[in-house]
């Protein structure tokens, strides 16, 4: 009988992930333990000791120290002492030492490089010093997009054939019935197909400021119309762009048409793309952007910036707009607000697009990789 293929996958993320790196591990943890058989077996390994979360500096430090320590020591030994062929990452960082098995990082972009400043420099340190060494030994290193490997490749150098594109999916969200998540609404006091959503932590790259003065010039049309930021503000003070978002609320006067959810459940994620009028990207990077593909799956009209790697996964199914001229940001809202047979086409294609991308088709994708790596 021939041996299984053997995979180790590193966990310890889900401790510390949030919003995309986190859906992009649960979802493709899901769909392994869906894939295992007599030919293919996973482990997934992860820390036995809490992670430490909290903003002392030390502490912070320590935790730096305990993490290389677990990628370079403790994952290694138990993916050599579990007969692992392959080590799978999603964080970016694989083991430099290959005990007999292959490694595969993720690279999800290559924000490091194009926005060091929104980095720890400890943190930038270690990124040089050992995940990119430790990527050049690996058999590939995937990414989500041709955008990425492209990004990766310039600034890494690392070979174009080792970058395998494997798109992401759409996060599994579904309308609960509970109480909470049905009242969502009125406890924000917005009405269903009167607001525009955007999802996501309010990063600087997430380019929200633009979107509210935008959102203004549109509202002088739409005086019922409403803005839902649905996500929470990132715990790196170097990358939160939470001050100019409340400053251009203050300046456009829109406290009372720009609403902050905060954190979401899923259920009641899933409630707030279900009941929104259109959904508007305006990031100016992004590695993949996941919002794309559950707004389609939720029957909303996308608008997108005309950069980076979001034209690539919203195809022909979206409106683009350039990120940086806030007159076409609200001209294309309009546009689209003020034409149901547009808003209509749109959700036709978005569907039509969304069957591109699937989890169950990215477990399936890096498992034929996995295979080729052996």
């Amino acid at each position: 009988m021939a041996k299984p293929l053997v995979i180790g996958v590193d966990i310890r993320d889900l401790r510390v992930a949030q919003t995309g790196t986190k859906t992009y591990l649960e979802e493709l943890v899901h769909e392994f333990k869906l894939m295992e058989s007599k030919e293919l077996r996973f482990h997934f390994l992860d820390v036995s000791i809490p992670v430490y979360r909290g903003k002392q500096k030390i502490l912070k430090w320590i935790e730096h120290f305990r993490y290389q320590l677990w990628k370079q020591l403790i994952l290694p030994i138990k993916a050599w002492s579990k007969g692992c062929d392959v080590v799978f990452c999603t964080d970016n960082f694989v083991p430099i030492v290959h005990l007999g098995y292959q490694t595969v990082p993720v690279f999800h972009d290559a924000f490091f490089f194009e926005n060091p400043e929104h980095y720890g420099k400890l943190w930038l340190w270690l990124y040089r010093k050992t995940a990119i060494p430790a990527a050049r030994k690996a058999a590939f290193i995937v990414t989500p997009t041709a955008y990425s490997k492209k990004q990766i490749n310039y600034y890494t150098k690392l070979p174009l054939d080792k970058l395998a594109v494997i798109p992401e999916g759409p996060k599994s969200l579904e309308v609960s019935a509970d109480r909470e998540a049905s009242g969502l609404l009125s406890r924000f006091n917005i009405c269903k197909l009167q607001y525009i959503l955007h999802v996501g932590s309010m990063f600087k790259r997430k380019n929200i400021p633009a979107l509210i003065y935008a959102f203004q010039k549109v509202s002088v049309y739409n005086p019922n119309l409403k803005l839902v930021l649905a996500g929470s503000a990132p715990s790196k003070t170097l990358s939160n762009d939470l001050d100019l978002i409340e400053d251009a609320i203050k300046e456009t006067e829109l406290q009372d048409k720009v609403i902050f959810t905060g954190y979401l459940s899923d259920a009641e994620l899933a409630q707030i793309y279900q009941d929104a009028l259109l959904y508007v990207f305006p990031s100016t990077n992004e590695g993949f952007g996941i919002p794309i593909l559950e707004a389609f799956k939720y029957n909303l009209p996308v608008l997108v910036a005309g950069n980076t790697c979001l034209p690539e996964v919203g195809g022909d199914a979206v409106i683009t707009f350039d990120p940086f001229d806030v007159d076409d940001i609200a001209v294309k809202i309009e546009q689209a607000i003020s034409d149901p047979l547009l808003r209509n086409q749109l959700i036709t294609d978005g569907h039509k697009r969304l069957e591109l991308f699937s989890w169950k088709i990215a477990a399936e994708q890096l498992v034929a990789l996995f295979k080729k790596a052996v």
